[in-house]
């Protein structure tokens, strides 16, 4: 039995054949699953001898009518379509660089019966001992927040002196400090990094060490799953410039469309490792 028929039988008993009666004029459920079959067939990639790696996140289209009749059922089938998928990467031998997720969404410009498909590769990133995870904070230009996850506070930061100089601490009419070489018994404290962060996938990773590694092995600081991506492919190391360094990856990297061994990173900073992009956060505060 393929992977379609195996669908349909799995499909049949699903609230009681709901699914036929909800798609009897309009999109059918197998027609989806078809398609997502070959969107995976076309966007397979080989990425080494006997690798191939397809999207593992799907979003499938859909125009008001069939979304609303679908919107019910959308989380068994979007369940059950996950699992179709699963099932033809193992026959074909795909590697998925994360877990596979289908989901849908409703567009305006698709009428009754029509529907489109966009995927792309999202990898697993496991974060290691001593760096928990938190969501990407809200605000201009940050990433919207994934339902269910509470945004996390944000740890007070000491206010720094503005960059190229020493500024004067807070206060009206503090007296100023003396300018000098060297940081003697009295000195003022050099302006440190700030709170750094980077972002993959829209989750918030912070850099609590000095320097932390990246790669697709266990013995790295955050592992990233993704076969394009070396075992220890790049360290971030956290100062006043932070510095990436290539650790002799396979592929590189790619530091704001550029080709390097090793580049200071500024706040926005986009990093590709493989087929993977992360973001560099830095707040100077």
């Amino acid at each position: 039995m393929g992977v379609l028929q195996r669908f349909e039988r799995r499909l049949e008993g699903l609230v009681n054949g709901a699914f036929a009666k909800a798609f009897k004029s309009e999109v059918q459920p197998v027609e989806i699953a078809s398609a997502l079959q070959r969107e995976c067939d076309d966007r397979a990639a080989p990425v080494s001898q006997g690798r191939v790696m397809v999207p593992n996140d799907f979003t499938v289209e859909l125009g008001a009518h069939d979304y609303e009749r679908l919107a019910t059922y959308a989380g068994p089938l979007s369940a059950e379509l996950g699992e179709l998928l699963q099932d033809h990467g193992r026959e074909q031998r795909y590697m998925f660089v994360g877990p596979v997720e289908v989901k849908f969404e409703r567009v305006q410009d698709l009428s009754t019966g029509m529907f489109r498909i966009r995927s792309q590769a999202l990898a697993g990133v496991v974060q290691m001992p001593g760096y928990p995870p938190q969501q990407a904070p809200g605000g201009f230009g940050a990433p919207a927040q994934p339902a269910g996850y509470p945004q996390q506070p944000q740890a007070p930061v000491p206010p720094q002196p503005p960059f190229g100089g020493q500024g004067a601490p807070g206060g009206f009419g503090a007296p100023p400090q003396q300018q000098g070489m060297g940081g003697g018994f009295g000195a003022p404290p050099q302006a440190g990094p700030g709170t750094c962060w980077i972002e993959v996938n829209g989750v918030r990773h912070p850099l609590s060490r000095a320097v932390t590694s990246l790669g697709r092995g266990t013995d790295v600081d955050l592992r990233i799953d993704d076969p394009s991506v070396s075992r220890r492919h790049a360290e971030i190391r956290v100062g006043m410039p932070s510095v990436i360094s290539d650790l002799g990856s396979t592929n590189g990297i790619v530091v704001d469309d550029q080709h390097v061994r090793q580049a200071q990173l500024r706040d926005g900073s986009v990093i590709h490792l493989g087929n993977t992009t992360i973001i560099f956060r830095q707040d100077p505060r």
